[in-house]
């Protein structure tokens, strides 16, 4: 199929149904290994009744041993995409489990056909995208994002801002390092903090809990009710590694 079809058919499917029954469905096909990802990460192509998509396939057997993170980092990218969903966010591609993946089982994420020259720092000079980024980087506060790189924040076809790399939220403890410190002390958006605190009053969907464990759900509500307290952002700490390596 010509590069051009392919992309076009695969940005039809961008949050629909179809998109999550052909990442979750479809018949895989490695294309290659991407570059530059600390696991083994690939990119793939899944085909399902005519439809096809490419997608960014993490599998748990690719993975490096973490000593602060548990194993199956890839459980912790659906968790992220889901929980978005579930806030109404959708800020997160569509992403699914797979245990019948070619490398064993992991997380299929719909690829985005980004303008890879751009990123959370060439993003932050126009204004009218603060909206957008100020929604991701206090989503990433409520994930407690240990990683949120300027090269995570991808802007897509359809001129929307997309979040990925969701391998190291969820963790109990503070941990949160990113880039995107430049709202710090400024207001949190509404559209947020109503998710937030809907969160609080009415604790986490089945599809979202079952990813994490006991004291993950714990810390995640917790994380939810100060943000609706504070109702800004925080400021990053001194005493703690606040910012990833590298940056971009």
């Amino acid at each position: 199929m010509p590069e051009d079809e392919r992309t076009a058919r695969a940005a039809d499917l961008t949050g629909s149904p179809d998109a999550l029954a052909v990442l979750g469905e479809g018949a895989l096909e490695v294309e290659g290994r991407l570059p530059w990802s600390s696991n083994y990460t690939f990119l793939v192509t899944a085909q399902l009744d005519g439809q096809e998509m490419r997608a960014v396939y993490k599998p748990g057997r690719g993975e490096r041993r973490l000593w602060d993170f548990p194993p199956r980092l890839y459980v912790r990218e659906v968790a992220a995409f889901r929980l978005s969903e579930a806030l109404g966010l959708h800020v997160v591609p569509e992403t699914v489990l797979r245990t019948d993946a070619p490398f064993g089982e992991g997380s299929l994420q719909r690829f985005v056909d980004a303008d890879f020259s751009e990123h959370y720092f060439s993003l932050l000079e126009d204004d009218a995208l603060h909206t957008s980024l100020k929604t991701i980087a206090g989503f990433d506060v409520l994930l407690n994002n240990a990683d949120r790189k300027g090269g995570h924040c991808l802007l897509g076809p359809d001129q929307r801002i997309w979040a990925i790399d969701h391998g190291l939220c969820f963790h109990p403890d503070p941990k949160l390092r990113t880039v995107m410190w430049d709202f710090a002390g400024q207001a949190i958006p509404d559209v947020l903090l109503d998710a937030c605190g809907a969160l609080a009053r009415g604790g986490l969907s089945d599809d979202v809990g079952e990813l994490l464990t006991a004291g993950e759900r714990t810390a995640l509500l917790r994380r939810a009710k100060a943000l609706v307290t504070s109702g800004s952002f925080p400021e990053p700490p001194p005493d703690s590694r606040a910012y990833p390596w590298p940056l971009v």
